[in-house]
């Protein structure tokens, strides 16, 4: 084989992952089974997509080798086919976040709307843990809480807060996360404690990002 198309060949193949990942959905399917193995069904749930839309934006991910199917029983589970793909994900991302000043600027005025809700860097988070001065509260569905989480982290979804507030402590910064930087169920989660008097801030990472910098998981 001549390098020039050996090269070809090389560079077309990678090109097929670039083109899978162009575009928002395939990104967002990419974000949410980083949680975990997901139904199509429950894809198309969290995402807002139909099931006929996700399974096809599936199979274009898994034509480029980027997510892995299972059968079990009747369902087809879809998961990242490595830890390597939510790496490229995040690697992405932080480069929008550094070099896209309008992403920077949806996310500030995002939050701003959302009362300037404060983020705890995760090193510090650590240490508040350990001398039990905050608590790590779990917003996540419970599949998602399941499937992994950070160590301690206690599992009450958003749309159970209301009414298992009284179980949470108020001598205790909460600590609330999700899904990651993207994802808003921490900050609904923080506005409803900030309403019922507690103190609460958001980990502005999520399991993903936890586990792959090598800290405490379940």
């Amino acid at each position: 084989m001549k390098a020039r198309d050996f090269k070809n060949r090389i560079y077309t193949e990678l090109s097929a992952i670039a083109k899978a990942l162009a575009n928002p959905h395939r990104l967002e399917i990419i974000d949410l089974l980083a949680q975990g193995p997901s139904s199509v069904e429950y894809i198309a749930k969290n995402t807002g997509m139909t099931i006929a839309n996700a399974s096809q934006h599936l199979q274009t991910l898994k034509s480029a080798r980027l997510v892995k199917a299972e059968r079990r029983g009747k369902y087809s589970f879809y998961s990242l086919q490595s830890t390597d793909v939510f790496k490229l994900w995040k690697t992405m991302r932080e480069l929008g976040f550094a070099q896209n000043a309008q992403i920077g600027k949806l996310l500030r005025d995002f939050r701003k709307s959302r009362h300037n809700l404060e983020s705890v860097d995760s090193d510090k988070l650590l240490d508040r843990i350990e001398k039990g001065e905050a608590l790590l509260l779990d917003v996540r569905p419970r599949e998602e809480y399941e499937a992994g989480h950070i160590a301690s982290a206690v599992s009450i979804p958003k749309n159970e807060l209301l009414e298992r507030l009284k179980s949470l402590p108020k001598n205790k910064e909460i600590i609330a996360y999700c899904r990651g930087p993207l994802c808003a169920m921490a900050d609904d989660a923080i506005k409803i404690l900030h309403e019922h008097g507690y103190t609460a801030s958001r980990l502005e990472a999520g399991f993903p990002e936890w586990d792959t910098e090598g800290k405490p998981v379940d």
